[in-house]
């Protein structure tokens, strides 16, 4: 049982970093449709930017509502990228040797 919680523990840091590496895709595929980099009516990029926005936008959308208004800068994509390092860290450095040690 206990190999099993470890291997539960191990998939959801993969989850969360690969979540890590969506949201910044986000982040820098945002920046290149502000700057034209990239042609936001492209149907290709539209729709790998609606695929990006439908996972990313739900989290940063809560984290929005709680975070003063800063004008044209958006730090809630920073805020959700610690708060997945920081469960990352708990899950490997806490939760695990914990489940090892006592054998669950």
């Amino acid at each position: 049982m206990g190999n099993l919680l470890v291997i539960i523990l191990e998939l959801a840091i993969q989850v969360l970093q690969i979540y890590t590496f969506i949201v910044l895709a986000s982040v820098i595929f945002s920046w290149l449709v502000a700057f034209g980099v990239v042609n936001a009516y492209n149907p290709t990029v539209r729709s790998i930017y609606q695929a990006i926005s439908t996972l990313t936008e739900p989290a940063l959308r809560r984290i929005r509502r709680y975070l003063p208004d800063l004008g044209a800068v958006d730090i809630s994509p920073i805020v959700l990228l610690l708060a997945c390092w920081f469960l990352i860290r708990v899950i490997a450095e806490v939760l695990i040797p914990q489940v090892q040690a006592l054998g669950l």
